[in-house]
């Protein structure tokens, strides 16, 4: 009886060495690094339609507080579903949750075009969307393979990379925002 291999493989990398009679041990070390950059990846530079997610909630925000408010909603709420699907509780087929995900990218858009406050409508609809977006980040992980013996450490690394990645939209978003006005600001003097 030989334990299963399952690893994500960026282009050019090889796979830890394989012997006969299974596998090398894999660190603690190397699970969580590898799940912290799969779950960045997938936001960026694979993730368009999370980027846009959350450059419509950064866009609607008027406070840091009302940002931060808005993140953590989606936030909890796609840990929920990441957790539940990949430990096999929930599933939904990709056909069904990549439509109403294109869909959530939409709304928020113009939500965040026709309303200036947010109400408690919003902060549902931002929970609902967050368990959508849990389905498609469980989907990735179950293209990927997670490892049973490395099911939690995975898991915890994998949206801990997923919210690295949504930092970095928003702190990117905010420095060209920065930028573009400083720029405008120097052209009207």
């Amino acid at each position: 009886e030989y334990d299963m291999y399952s690893a994500y493989l960026s282009p050019g990398e090889l796979s830890t060495p394989i012997v006969r009679g299974g596998v090398l041990p894999v660190s603690s070390v190397e699970i969580i690094k590898s799940y912290l950059v799969i779950g960045f990846e997938h936001i960026i530079p694979k993730g368009l339609d999370h980027v846009l997610f959350v450059l419509g909630l950064y866009l609607f925000a008027t406070k840091i507080s009302q940002l931060i408010l808005q993140i953590s909603i989606f936030t909890i709420a796609h840990t929920i579903t990441l957790a539940m699907a990949s430990l096999g509780y929930v599933k939904v087929p990709a056909i069904i949750v990549e439509p109403l995900i294109a869909l959530s990218i939409s709304y928020v858009a113009l939500e965040t075009l026709w309303h200036t406050k947010i109400g408690w409508s919003r902060l549902f609809i931002i929970f609902g969307f967050g368990l959508l977006h849990g389905l498609g980040f469980a989907s990735v992980l179950m293209d990927i393979g997670l490892n049973p013996a490395h099911l939690i450490t995975g898991l915890i690394s994998f949206n801990i990379g997923v919210e690295f990645g949504q930092l970095a939209v928003i702190i990117i978003a905010h420095i060209a925002i920065a930028v573009s006005y400083t720029h405008l600001r120097a052209h009207e003097t």
